[in-house]
Parts: C-alpha cells; structure tokens; sequence
C-alpha cells in the first residue's frame, strides 16, 4: 500500500512517500480503507523526534494520527462494527499511520462517520475535537453558567472548543487574528479579542478556565485573569513529571519535566490555580458524542486547506507555519 513515512527523525527531508506492507486486523481491531486524514502539530513533532523520549516510535514510521475511512476487515472480538462501515478515529499513540491506503484501529478507539460529513469533513475532527473536548470537559470539568477563555479560536482545535463551549451553555472569550474575528463570532464566541493589537486583560477577568493552545509569554499572562481556584490547560506549554509518570516512563525524565516546567507551576501556584498539560487519549465513546453534535448541525468543521496524499509533505509545511484556519487535510482516497 501507498504510505507517508520516516526511516529517521529529521524535518521533511526524510518524509517518503512509498510502499509499505498492508496490516493485517488482529483481536479487537479494525482494518480501514483510508478517505482522508488531517495533520496536526503533533505530526511534525512526531516526525522531528520532539516526543521519542515519551512515545518510542520504530521505524519505518508511518505518519498521521487521525482519518476518516471504510472498514474493510475486522479482528475476532469486533462487535460494533463490520466492513462496508464509515468509521472516524484517533489513532493510539503507539499505533499511528493515518497518512497510508490502510489503517489499524483499536474498535474502542473508532466511531461511526456522521451521515452528512464527507470523508474529508469528517477526517478534521477526531484529534483537534477529542483534544477541545478533553480539555474544557474532562480535564477542565466545566459546567453550564462557567467561563472560558480560548486562546487561538480559529485554529483547528480552537474552533471546536469554541462550539463546544457554546453548546454547554458557557461563556466563550477567544483570541484570534483580525481576518478571523468574524468566523469566531459564527462559531458562538461571545467576546473576540484581536490578539495582534488588544490585550486579553482587558477584556476578560475572574475566569473558571484557560485553554491554552500558545504557550510562551501567553501562557504566562493567562494566569492574571483566572479566578483562584481556576484552572489553565494547556496543549503547548511543557508538560511536567505527571504526563511520564502516567505512562510509566522513566523517573529520571518526569523529575527533568518537573524541572523545565518550574516557572509554570509556580505561576500556577502563585494565582491559586492548577497547571494541566493535556495530552490528549483516543476515545470513541467521546468521538461518538461530537458526531451526534454534528450531525444535528451543532457543531461544524473548519477545512483550509486539502492536499493529495503525494503532496504530504506540503501538507505538513503548510500546517507547520501556523497560519491555516481551521484544519488541514489530506485526501488518500479520492471521491468517486
């Protein structure tokens, strides 16, 4: 099968694009016919080596962590699924490979495609809406009447939260560029902040939540406007020793987090807040409920940008400069 991989860590020089062997369904899996997948930061980040010392990867590396497809085959145990099914998914940390002809998916990982999305519709949510939905709800545990402040709110993952906030009856303040202040608007924002020339101090204070999608001197200014007891989650600043701890890696590297993450802990600390950095878990009951948003119309996605799969690397260049509204996809499939 036709697959974007990496012998070795490197930037898109090493990415190829070639043949590689087709995987084969075991117990509880499920073998898809790849349409379409997206690209998100933790691709090329996967692909510089940035997370070796938490995800030990091997190579050949397939790339790619989510896609939408049709299951062709299925392992024994499978009970939710058959071929000729729709499905959408976050791929395993140690089972990724979305950029290919052919994908393994753990079944409880999977979800039923929404009816109405087509294959690359459906492609943009599962990491960007599993990691908004992670954050405002299971790791920010926010309820209706609660206020959020959403840090890049045109992005990918930023324009799910924002929906998803509005959805749970919160109050939503965002930051995005000029040229996007009207589409947060659309998406259910009520305060749109200009990043470029406002500052979000002066327009929010006394929040219940910061999902930081920035990090750098963002991160650390967000504190100010969190009520005590509040609380900052955070996608791009540096993880501390938990995130090791919970995947039972080596002590000596959750005590050198600990350590590169001492400033935000004592910011954290110091507002009377709690510091969490979110790495985000597969979940196909999750997913499930963000299909039903979007089926109902609830919730759309925001698309860019669509590359052909032999044009991945372009893909990733293009999502690595960090202008793109909303997702960008790859089709491997192409309709009809």
């Amino acid at each position: 099968m036709k697959a974007a991989f990496i012998r070795r860590y490197g930037g898109n020089d090493v990415v190829e694009l070639g043949e590689q062997p087709m995987p084969q369904a075991g117990p509880g899996e499920l073998l898809v016919e790849v349409h379409a997948a997206s690209v998100n930061p933790v691709d090329f980040k996967i692909r510089d080596g940035m997370l070796k010392m938490i995800v030990p990867f091997r190579f050949p590396l397939i790339l790619g962590n989510d896609f939408s497809g049709v299951v062709k085959a299925v392992g024994a145990g499978v009970t939710r699924f058959k071929p000729g099914d729709a499905v959408f998914a976050r791929m395993d940390k140690q089972r990724i490979g979305a950029f290919a002809e052919f994908a393994l998916v753990a079944e409880a990982d999977a979800a039923a495609k929404p009816a109405n999305l087509s294959h690359i519709e459906a492609a943009a949510v599962p990491l960007a809406g599993l990691t908004a939905w992670q954050a405002l709800f299971e790791v920010g545990g926010l309820q209706a009447g609660q206020k959020v402040l959403i840090h890049g709110g045109s992005g990918g993952v930023g324009s799910f939260a924002i929906q998803f906030a509005r959805h749970a009856g919160l109050t939503v303040a965002t930051t995005v560029g000029a040229r996007n202040m009207e589409l947060a608007r659309s998406l259910g924002a009520d305060t749109v902040i200009d990043y470029k020339t406002q500052r979000f101090e002066d327009f929010v204070s006394d929040y219940d939540l910061v999902f930081d999608t920035q990090a750098g001197e963002i991160q650390h200014r967000s504190f100010a406007v969190l009520k005590r007891g509040g609380a900052l989650v955070s996608i791009a600043g540096k993880p501390d020793g938990r995130l090791v701890r919970e995947f039972g890696l080596n002590p000596l590297l959750a005590m050198l987090l600990d350590f590169l993450s001492r400033k935000t802990l004592r910011l954290a600390k110091r507002h009377g807040v709690r510091y969490e950095y979110l790495f985000m878990h597969p979940s196909g009951e999750q997913l499930a409920q963000i299909g039903r948003l979007l089926e109902a119309g609830t919730v759309r996605t925001i698309i860019d940008k669509v590359f052909p799969l032999a044009q991945v690397r372009e893909a990733l260049a293009y999502s690595a400069a960090g202008h793109a509204t909303g997702k960008v996809v790859v089709e491997v499939k192409a309709a009809g």
